[in-house]
């Protein structure tokens, strides 16, 4: 028997080592099928990821999903968005930087 060594907590993002990571929000509207939540988690699992909030909700034969992710890049943030968006049961997918939100919100009761 070999010993195994663990494996990183993150997965380094090659394209984009320099930049900075960001907290990237996905909301996700997909066809209410029993397998979509999974097949949207898996491709954040495969890149050893595990979201920081996931939030689905159902309405009739539509899944509105919102997944919080920090530790990315921006430019990983948007490939994991546009492989996202390619799955046959997703109607539809903004992805927006947290902070971004945060920011209009504390705007928007500003005014």
């Amino acid at each position: 028997m070999h010993s195994v060594p663990a494996s990183p907590a993150t997965r380094l993002d090659a394209w984009a080592v320099s930049n900075s990571h960001c907290q990237a929000r996905y909301q996700i509207l997909a066809e209410a099928e029993p397998d979509v939540l999974c097949r949207i988690l898996n491709y954040f699992a495969l890149q050893c990821l595990v979201p920081q909030q996931v939030s689905v909700t159902r309405d009739d034969d539509l899944l509105n999903i919102d997944v919080v992710m920090d530790g990315l890049s921006w430019h990983r943030a948007q490939v994991i968005g546009e492989k996202l968006r390619n799955l046959i049961s997703v109607c539809s997918l903004e992805l927006q930087p947290v902070e971004s939100t945060r920011l209009q919100a504390v705007q928007a009761v500003a005014q």
